[in-house]
């Protein structure tokens, strides 16, 4: 059996063995709000998923919340960012799926630290199956076995999972070896200026089909032209992210731009 990643430090008994009043953003003393991009199906033109963005209480960049998390609240603070994420988007009357990312390094035991997101889709009647749990693969993981087991746990509790930055670093295709998960979000620095680089559009071919193999739909994120779009939606992917279609919107969900659709 994995035991959790060396540098994980519990903060007490009741949150190691349960989540008790983790979810509650107020007690961290670090305020946050969320921004919401849409990912979007460029065939059917709408709204696939949002993904929930951290942001500061009026606006401001992630660095500036994520700078203030530590070894010792960050098991809260994903806690707390899986809660506020889900109540946010069922205040916003959201009707898509609600892309949330995590911290691997912050679980401790998956099927416990799944309760409160569990309680949360309850209490604000958000769907399981419409939430998905996103990974970034560029983050150091400190025991890969150990992620894709936290994957397994959520994918077997309904929740749809996705690996961010594919492509990016550290886990790469060990990772995907590991385990499958529902959705793949293309690193952008392969989505740049795809349409111009040879190089890149073998590598994201290769994954593209690497995925079409093992029935994992593909994300092409960081789309900010209608080449980069087009090459993609060539290659069978239609799910894309990225300011060619909406940026971010601070406490609010917004649409592609009409004049983003092929």
């Amino acid at each position: 059996m994995h035991q959790a990643p060396a540098n994980f430090v519990p903060l007490d008994a009741t949150l190691a063995n349960g989540c008790g009043s983790c979810g509650t953003a107020e007690r961290l003393g670090i305020p946050f709000e969320y921004a919401y991009q849409p990912i979007v199906d460029v065939v059917a033109r709408s709204s696939y998923a949002h993904e929930a963005l951290v942001r500061g209480p009026a606006g401001e960049g992630a660095l500036s919340v994520l700078s203030q998390v530590t070894e010792q609240n960050r098991y809260r603070f994903d806690q707390a960012c899986r809660v506020k994420a889900i109540k946010t988007a069922a205040q916003l009357g959201m009707q898509e799926r609600l892309s949330i990312n995590f911290l691997p390094n912050a679980v401790y035991k998956p099927e416990v630290c799944i309760r409160t997101t569990l309680e949360a889709a309850r209490v604000h009647s958000f769907p399981i199956d419409r939430i998905i749990f996103e990974v970034t693969e560029g983050e150091r993981i400190e025991d890969g076995p150990w992620l894709a087991t936290i994957l397994r746990e959520y994918k077997r509790q309904g929740f749809l999972t996705a690996i961010d930055d594919f492509g990016a670093g550290y886990a790469g295709l060990t990772l995907l070896a590991d385990f499958t998960p529902d959705l793949i979000k293309l690193d952008m620095a392969l989505v740049r200026a795809v349409d111009t680089s040879k190089s890149r559009q073998a590598i994201a071919r290769g994954m593209v089909r690497i995925c079409q193999e093992l029935g994992v739909q593909v994300i092409a994120e960081g789309v900010e032209t209608a080449a980069e779009r087009d090459f993609f939606l060539y290659e069978g992917v239609t799910l894309m992210q990225g300011y060619l279609f909406a940026k971010p919107a601070f406490r609010a969900i917004t649409s592609a731009a009409s004049t983003s659709w092929p």
